[in-house]
């Protein structure tokens, strides 16, 4: 029997499994597909909020922790796992933001070293971007991750340890209790027990945990992206306009994302949304125009109400954790909000409050819009 068992092989998974292991816990983690293969790998991998200054304290606080955390575990898996994430910091170019006066007072009382620039200074960072305002945002420390990779790396991380067991291709059929308890689950490779349960399914934890009789408000929410394959060093950074980004990678692809769609667990792209990113590309970087769309794809995050994740164990089930409901920052926030779990399963003083988070009666009741 484990110590813990993990529903969910993404990174706020794969990422609990990693800081148990290091904790010394044996650690069961089942994956109903492979791992790091659903939202984990089909962002863009931006470690930051689009724009941190709409978003509420206690995300701040993960997104803060979450994005100092990140070179170094960067670092570390590259080191054991020979697959790089690819954490490159070369901050973000923001235009046409109409709020800046909140963003820059945002940075203020955060400490964060956000400025306003002028059109000459984003020409000379990124010759290729149109900027048609005198004016931008610029903060230089933000960085973003290859995700998929960053998954990769986990993953293999996972296989190397002894105190680990991976379980894919494994979907969880029902839960199995005793005396009231949940004490493990019923897969369709046999039973498996564990003294604590932690849930991180992404859009499908409210379908799991339905099958405890527990309404948890997060539902699926598609977004489409595309990336051109562009010539090496077309754009050097991550550049944000009218809620659309692109990211560059280190190979030459260039992301661009993404929508927002209400579609249940529909994953399909379509000609209507290829035809609105690559708008949105082509108006940030004119050269686009001249290169090809290599790929298209659709991931669904898990919303949630305000996108403040659920953290922690279940109301009258001491055993049952779950850490869901990260709506566009999973992956922003997956090295705190994994760390404050982790500090609630080991009962180690938390991170930060974890009181926002709990998924406490009054939180389940809520309407996920």
């Amino acid at each position: 029997m484990s110590d813990v068992l993990i529903i969910g092989g993404g990174v706020i998974g794969m990422m609990t499994a990693l800081q148990l292991a290091d904790a010394g816990q044996q650690v069961t983690l089942v994956e109903r597909g492979v791992c790091g293969k659903e939202a984990s790998w089909a962002g863009g991998g931006i470690v930051s909020p689009l724009y941190p200054w709409r978003y509420a304290e206690p995300i701040s606080q993960l997104s803060r922790w979450s994005e100092g955390a990140y070179p170094t575990l960067a670092l570390r898996l590259l080191e054991e796992t020979g697959i790089d994430p690819e954490y490159r910091q070369k901050g973000l170019l923001y235009l046409n933001v109409d709020d800046e006066e909140s963003a820059l007072g945002w940075a203020r009382q955060m400490g964060k070293p956000l400025g306003r620039v002028a059109a000459d200074f984003v020409r000379q960072k990124e010759p290729e971007v149109a900027i048609t305002h005198e004016n931008a945002l610029w903060m230089p420390t933000l960085g973003s991750v290859r995700n998929p990779r960053l998954g990769q790396a986990l993953r293999a991380r996972l296989l190397a340890m002894p105190n680990v067991t991976l379980r894919e291709q494994c979907e969880v059929q029902g839960f199995r209790q005793r005396g009231g308890q949940v004490t493990g689950v019923n897969t369709a490779q046999g039973m498996l027990d564990a003294g604590q349960l932690v849930i991180c399914g992404g859009a499908w934890t409210a379908g799991l945990l339905a099958i405890l009789e527990v309404r948890l408000p997060v539902r699926p929410v598609k977004g489409q992206m595309i990336a051109y394959q562009a010539p090496l060093g077309l754009v050097q950074r991550v550049v944000l306009k009218d809620g659309r980004y692109v990211i560059p990678r280190s190979d030459g692809l260039l992301l661009v994302g993404s929508t927002l769609e209400e579609t249940g667990f529909d994953k399909s792209t379509d000609a209507a949304a290829l035809a609105s990113l690559k708008q949105s590309a082509e108006q940030i970087v004119p050269a686009l125009k001249q290169c090809p769309v290599a790929y298209h794809w659709a991931g669904l995050r898990p919303g949630s109400p305000a996108g403040l994740p659920f953290i922690g164990a279940l109301p009258e089930r001491p055993h049952v954790f779950i850490n869901a409901g990260h709506y566009r920052n999973g992956l922003v926030l997956a090295p705190a909000s994994t760390h404050l779990l982790v500090d609630q399963l080991l009962a180690r003083t938390p991170l930060i409050d974890p009181a926002p988070f709990l998924p406490t009666l009054e939180r389940l009741s809520h309407s996920v819009a």
